[in-house]
């Protein structure tokens, strides 16, 4: 199994990462965090992989920080959350926000992320709450911040692309991305994709 892998960073997308290692070109799947502290393309990456066999396929998902694999691995270990689903929850929530949300035992705002409906959450919440000791409680390093200036054309384009991919509508996704653009005038990804989320729900 694949856990670790080190190399150079040929393509970044919200949900996707391909990394170059020894002439091999691997696909991993990322959450918007990782996407948004990965570097510029061109340079070394190194990141933790989860590595998914299916009988159809081998996905790999990688985190830049321990904390986020390790609860990315809580997540699929509660039943009916695959991978896929946890890079969502990982996506739609911070690491930390998440630990402080399934904590406080916080059902509905659980179920705001695409694909967790009410009974999911609550078995989240039931299996996880005591389990999350030491994970979640620093922030991505390099993660971005909010500013206010005002937001760039590609920047929302990717969080609305973003938000398809998390299976959203795209006519919504982009009116969503409008509107949280003209409240908060960001141009870093992250905060306005996670302003667009909310404004979605």
């Amino acid at each position: 199994m694949i856990a670790h892998l080190r190399g150079i960073l040929l393509e970044k997308h919200p949900n996707q990462a391909v990394v170059e290692a020894a002439g091999v070109g691997y696909d991993v799947a990322i959450s918007v965090s990782t996407y948004s502290a990965l570097p510029p393309e061109g340079a070394e990456v190194r990141l933790r992989i989860f590595t998914n066999v299916r009988e159809d396929a081998i996905q790999l998902f990688g985190f830049l920080r321990t904390d986020e694999k390790a609860l990315f691995e809580k997540l699929i270990s509660v039943s009916g959350i695959g991978p896929k689903l946890g890079i969502t929850v990982l996506s739609g929530l911070a690491a930390p926000d998440l630990v402080r949300i399934i904590r406080a035992g916080d059902v509905q705002m659980l179920t705001r992320v695409p694909g967790i409906g009410k009974k999911t959450a609550e078995r989240i919440v039931l299996e996880l709450r005591d389990k999350l000791d030491g994970i979640g409680e620093t922030p991505m390093p390099g993660a971005a911040k909010p500013a206010s200036v005002a937001v760039f054309t590609a920047v929302q384009s990717d969080v609305a692309s973003a938000l398809v991919n998390l299976g959203c509508q795209r006519s919504g996704a982009e009116a969503a991305v409008v509107k949280a653009s003209k409240e908060m005038g960001e141009t870093e990804f992250e905060p306005l994709f996670r302003r667009a989320m909310e404004l979605l729900r």
